[in-house]
């Protein structure tokens, strides 16, 4: 009768436990927006096809396929990021031994003296344990055997821990691809404007020796009485200044190479490369897909979304703090005053097995404070999940937008440099034949350089369009 009521008992405490845990606050739940718009603006209706084209497959120069593949395998960042990996990948294995029983093998030996006017010494004082009195003094334990306990995931909530953080190393997964994107589109824009660079220096080298012939010439008419010490140094003074912008374009250049060099993960070094190929490159066109697509193809999406996902599950394992917890512990072996009776059977034999169940009762507010604070992640992650959709979505619609004024810009800017360069030899023809002034000859000299400057610029911003855009698509990181 008594055992029943203490069963009784526990059960009506075990009951009010989880009655009073289950009376949770309410906090407001909020799902991401996943509509996005059915086309991008200005892209044909029926592109359909999406642009996952490997980066072997787009970036084609082996130059810059040589720097890409160097990268991949040196650069620190994306070798510090593969570190993270791992340090995920720890976290699931600590989250599944949380789930599993702790099994342990344990081997224990104490030695304690209590005072004789002790509860404990007077019983051991009283007692003959052996007749021989060869009961050593003070009295030791020694114990060996094998323990165990567990917590019976009741309400998943270890089960859960587990899952999110397994689901924050697939985020993490995708944001080692995401930084391969942009450490590709990097590299390719880089390389990109070193090729832009060679040919504005080479640009600079032909209008200073255009330049000096015209200096020449001035010289020559200066000599002649029919122009003044004035002009001689106006087409010194403009010989000077693109000899300076020469030593400026060498600099940027080291600069660049040296910037690849470091993505690269390599010390300063020559970057190869074939400059001639710069303007007979041709953008490669392409599909921009859906919207929709951007959810499946892009790292940095699906890593929010993982995100995302990972914050609902933490909300469960916060929620389920409240809820009471159910711990199993066992253990059996062997234990004696004396090493020589360890492993008498059965006297030094010892086992047990307890259970308990607890629950928070009075001071819950740590356990609400951390419910509320992984409510307050779940919405930012569901924030930053819109905000990211959203960033792709203007990407992509700005790239399409760059590509098509950057192709009417580029013709005719073209256009632009095929007159001034017309210009420049009537302008000399004219001045020879004294029917125009030295400072249109200077003016148009000018202009025709900073027009070719324009359109190497035009194109070198064409292909960073073209990166940009397989970037944006979600590119680049297979």
């Amino acid at each position: 009768m008594l055992k029943r009521r203490i069963y009784q008992g526990l059960a009506a405490a075990g009951l009010a436990l989880a009655v009073g845990a289950c009376k949770l606050p309410e906090l407001a739940q909020r799902t991401p927006a996943r509509l996005t718009p059915a086309s991008y603006a200005g892209a044909p209706t029926d592109s359909t096809s999406s642009a996952r084209t490997r980066w072997r497959q787009f970036f084609t120069d082996p130059n810059l396929v040589a720097l890409i593949d160097s990268a991949l395998q040196r650069n620190q960042e994306l070798n510090i990021t593969t570190q993270e990996l791992e340090l995920a990948r720890n976290e699931i294995r600590a989250r599944t031994g949380d789930y599993l029983p702790s099994v342990s093998l344990g081997v224990r030996s104490e030695l304690e003296k209590p005072g004789r006017y002790t509860l404990q010494g007077a019983t051991e004082e009283a007692i003959d344990i052996q007749p021989d009195r060869r009961t050593p003094t003070p009295l030791a334990n020694h114990q060996i055997g094998v323990f165990a306990s567990w917590e019976v995931d009741i309400w998943h909530k270890l089960r859960n821990a587990r899952k999110s953080a397994a689901t924050r190393y697939l985020a993490s997964v995708e944001g080692r691809n995401f930084m391969i994107t942009n450490l590709i589109a990097e590299m390719a824009n880089s390389y990109y404007e070193l090729l832009a660079l060679d040919n504005q220096l080479a640009i600079i080298r032909q209008n200073i020796e255009i330049q000096e012939n015209a200096l020449r010439i001035v010289r020559q008419e200066k000599e002649n009485a029919r122009v003044t010490e004035l002009a001689v140094k106006r087409f010194e003074a403009q010989v000077q200044n693109t000899i300076s912008l020469q030593y400026k374009t060498q600099q940027r250049i080291t600069e660049t190479e040296n910037h690849l060099n470091f993505l690269a993960g390599r010390y300063p070094q020559p970057i190869v490369r074939d400059d001639q190929t710069f303007n007979t490159q041709t953008p490669p066109v392409l599909q921009t897909g859906l919207p929709a697509q951007l959810l499946s193809n892009r790292p940095d999406i699906r890593q929010a979304e993982q995100q995302l996902v990972a914050a609902k599950l933490d909300v469960q394992v916060a929620r389920a703090n409240f809820y009471p917890s159910l711990g199993i512990s066992a253990g059996a072996g062997f234990e004696a005053f004396k090493p020589g009776l360890l492993f008498t059977s059965p006297q030094s034999m010892l086992y047990n097995l307890a259970g308990d169940l607890t629950a928070p009762l009075i001071n819950r507010n740590g356990i609400k404070a951390l419910y509320y604070s992984a409510n307050a992640v779940q919405l930012q992650a569901v924030y930053n999940y819109d905000r990211t959709v959203l960033n792709a979505y203007v990407e992509v619609a700005n790239q399409l937008a760059n590509i098509g004024n950057l192709q009417k810009s580029y013709d005719a800017k073209l256009l632009e440099v095929q007159a001034l360069s017309q210009s420049i030899r009537i302008s000399n023809s004219l001045f020879r034949a004294v029917r125009a002034e030295y400072t249109e000859v200077l003016f148009t000299q000018r202009d025709a350089l900073e027009s070719k400057f324009d359109l190497t610029e035009t194109r070198m911003q064409q292909l960073n369009a073209t990166v940009n855009m397989y970037r944006a698509l979600g590119g680049g990181w297979q």
